[in-house]
């Protein structure tokens, strides 16, 4: 692995590169703050992507999009003598002294829920109004439920077991069961706040057994499209098209494709 000496000689390199770009590459000097922020949230899915396919090459890819990124903002505030790739460093650097003195300081910390209880502790110190002030309001809604159930947890708010957890998506599945059964379907909005209750229940069980529902469903979600583009595969080598084909003969494909898994 690099020396710190030859880490910092490449990320000055970098920082030097994202200078010339940013002066001579007309699509470069375009971008915008705002201009980058889609390109962004694209890169950081595009990391999670190489993240669950366990690809260490494509992680090391990736990781450099997002580091650009960085690079990138820091480049454009700098122009306005607003701050710059060092205010942003420095200030992280601050930032994770004052978030662990446990590390720096004579606060004691033994495990990770204690940490995390110190953490919202002392954001509550740094200002912020609320517990739940620091999750973004643009996270998809399963990442936000789940780190919504992590903020209310470190201060106490929550179950102590996931078996408990069960009752409740039993109740919630049988509450969106006679909402159901009632005839209500037709009244989406409760529908919806019905099965809403349902997933966050059932969100909050995956937490405490330790499992992360949204990995778990992107697993599930990639698990389909290889069974799925099995079938379509099949059906081309058939001459057919799945649209012509019964459902019991896709069934039989689906049975298959999960057969070449194993």
């Amino acid at each position: 692995m690099h020396t710190k000496e030859e880490k910092l000689r490449a990320f000055g390199r970098l920082l030097d590169i994202m200078d010339e770009l940013r002066e001579k590459c007309p699509w470069d000097k375009k971008q915008t703050i705002d201009s980058l922020r889609h390109l962004t949230i694209e890169e950081v899915y595009e990391l999670s992507d190489a993240i669950l396919s366990k690809d260490m090459e494509e992680i090391k890819k990736e990781l450099g999009d997002v580091l650009l990124h960085i690079v990138f903002y820091a480049r454009i505030a700098s122009e306005t003598q607003t701050f710059d790739i060092a205010d942003v460093i420095e200030q992280l650097c601050e930032k994770l002294i004052r978030r662990h003195p446990h590390i720096y300081g004579d606060v004691q910390a033994d495990n990770e829920e204690q940490v995390k209880k110190n953490w919202e502790q002392l954001k509550q110190a740094e200002g912020q109004k609320s517990v739940l002030s620091g999750v973004p309001q643009s996270l998809p809604a399963l990442i936000k439920a789940m780190r919504i159930q992590e903020k209310a947890r470190a201060v106490g708010f929550d179950w102590d077991e996931a078996v408990q957890v069960l009752d409740k998506v039993e109740e919630e599945l049988h509450e969106f069961k006679a909402h159901l059964q009632e005839g209500k379907l037709k009244d989406k909005e409760q529908a919806e706040a019905e099965f809403g209750d349902l997933l966050f229940a059932l969100i909050n069980y995956a937490r405490l057994a330790g499992l992360n529902p949204e990995t778990a469903l992107e697993r599930t979600n990639r698990k389909f499209i290889q069974r799925f583009q099995y079938l379509e595969q099949k059906a081309r080598e058939q001459g057919r098209h799945l649209q012509d084909m019964t459902l019991a003969e896709m069934d039989a494909l689906w049975n298959e494709a999960k057969q070449t898994e194993k």
